[in-house]
């Protein structure tokens, strides 16, 4: 059976604004404001350089976001980067970006989320390396199965996470500036002889980490084919989506810096301190000395099953895509009989997460995604120029707000921070480049062997 006949069987558009605004802040907050503050203050030294680490990575992630609002209010279909790369510039690039996101994209950050998850549950129950590694693959398989079922119960799941994971975040912020005795406003100045800049290097690192914790703003589009008025529903919840997400993490790393001094957050989780308590759960403790690491725990672990369960809702839906176009083995093309979501595409990308969970560390699964994701990124932001001049009369329900400088910005940044990475981080680097050749040779097999609608 082809592709044509399988996919006959459409996709249900049954994610309203307000699920689909949840799925865009749901797939975005998830472990990186708990955790990655930390590694940030190790690589710029001050308060206000990590805050404006953070806010670099947010408005660009803003630009990201801005520019694909144009992009999926245009190609509403499902896939989100791929269908894009596959009208602006053809089968090998989008078929270079879906194979990313099976390999590492999509997957590696489902594997993160699972990781995370197993790392905030030990912190409630007691659990050695092994076990945390069963229960990360355990998580990311039960998530799997939920997202089997109709698409509309994935939404209603995201829904719920994401009110939940913002009312946790706000408890340990409120909490902070309102009843943590040892906060003050002295701790958000330059500790003694740390120089006032740190360098385009050690900021661009700070940015990388940044930038995993705003992760998923891309996402959302990946599902357009199940949202509902899509020309109006997919800006409207890119936007909205973007606002929240700013503003929590604003407030909450604010909340860090006001709590603790510079040199207690760089001691925190992270991979130089693997034993050490997590940048949110030393400032929970400051308001609740007993219960505080407890709490965090909780909250972050309903932070990281939210961005866990919309990771997986929208990257399935790239392997559909590519073999729904004939670019893809024509079974991952199938829908279920009842739930008309692309189970064995769901199915493929949660075996594969669980075998990254298994074999890399949350910090090396991290910084490969986000630095073979940035390609992407960048290459489709600039999709934005090539699809106004290929098809300069096709319908935009939306454009790119501050079109020309918005995508510019984006494009020239997001090369920057490649360069920088490359520099910074080459092992990670050098892992997402070669999975990503992997697929050139799978391409050219495939061409001739898989049947083509």
């Amino acid at each position: 059976m082809d592709a044509k006949t399988i996919s006959r069987r459409e996709l249900v558009r049954g994610l309203d604004l307000s699920a689909t605004t949840a799925l865009v802040v749901g797939t975005i907050i998830g472990t990186g404001v708990f955790l990655k503050t930390a590694r940030m203050a190790q690589a710029v030294g001050t308060p206000l350089l990590v805050l404006l680490a953070w806010a670099a990575a947010g408005l660009l992630s803003l630009a990201g976001a801005l520019s694909y609002a144009e992009l999926g209010a245009m190609l509403p279909d499902a896939g989100g980067e791929y269908v894009y790369l596959r009208a602006a510039y053809g089968d090998l690039p989008a078929f270079l970006f879906g194979w990313m996101r099976l390999m590492i994209g999509s997957t590696g950050s489902i594997a993160s989320f699972g990781a995370a998850f197993a790392t905030f549950l030990s912190a409630l129950v007691p659990m050695n390396a092994a076990l945390m590694k069963a229960m990360a693959v355990t998580v990311i398989l039960l998530f799997s199965a939920i997202n089997c079922l109709r698409v509309t119960i994935g939404g209603h799941v995201q829904a719920i996470l994401t009110l939940a994971k913002v009312l946790a975040i706000a408890t340990i912020a409120g909490g902070v500036f309102c009843f943590a005795p040892s906060a003050t406003r002295e701790h958000l100045l330059a500790p003694a002889g740390v120089p006032a800049w740190c360098g385009f290097p050690a900021f661009g690192a700070a940015m990388l980490s940044a930038l995993w914790a705003f992760d998923g703003w891309n996402n959302m589009p990946m599902a357009a084919g199940e949202v509902r008025d899509p020309g109006r529903n997919i800006p409207r919840a890119l936007i909205q989506g973007m606002a929240i997400v700013l503003l929590v993490y604003g407030v909450l790393n604010l909340a860090y810096c006001y709590a603790l001094p510079i040199g207690e957050i760089a001691n925190s989780s992270s991979t130089l301190h693997g034993t050490a308590l997590p940048v949110a759960s030393k400032a929970a403790q400051t308001f609740l000395p007993r219960f505080g690491a407890q709490w965090v725990a909780i909250a972050a672990m309903l932070s990281t099953i939210g961005a866990l369960n919309g990771s997986i809702l929208t990257g399935a839906r790239i392997p559909y895509a590519m073999a729904r176009d004939g670019l893809f083995f024509a079974c991952f093309a199938r829908l279920g009989e009842r739930s008309a979501v692309p189970v064995a595409a769901i199915l493929l990308q949660g075996f594969w997460a669980s075998l990254l969970v298994v074999s890399a560390t949350f910090d090396q699964l991290t910084d490969c995604v986000i630095f073979a994701s940035m390609i992407f990124y960048a290459v489709t932001t600039a999709a934005v120029f090539v699809l106004r001049k290929k098809l300069p009369d096709a319908p935009r329900p939306y454009k790119t707000l501050g079109y020309p400088f918005v995508p510019l910005l984006f494009v020239a940044v997001a090369v920057w921070l490649l360069i920088n990475t490359l520099r910074t981080n080459p092992l990670e680097s050098a892992a997402g480049l070669g999975l990503i050749s992997l697929g050139l040779p799978v391409y050219v097999w495939q061409r001739r062997t898989v049947a083509r609608p």
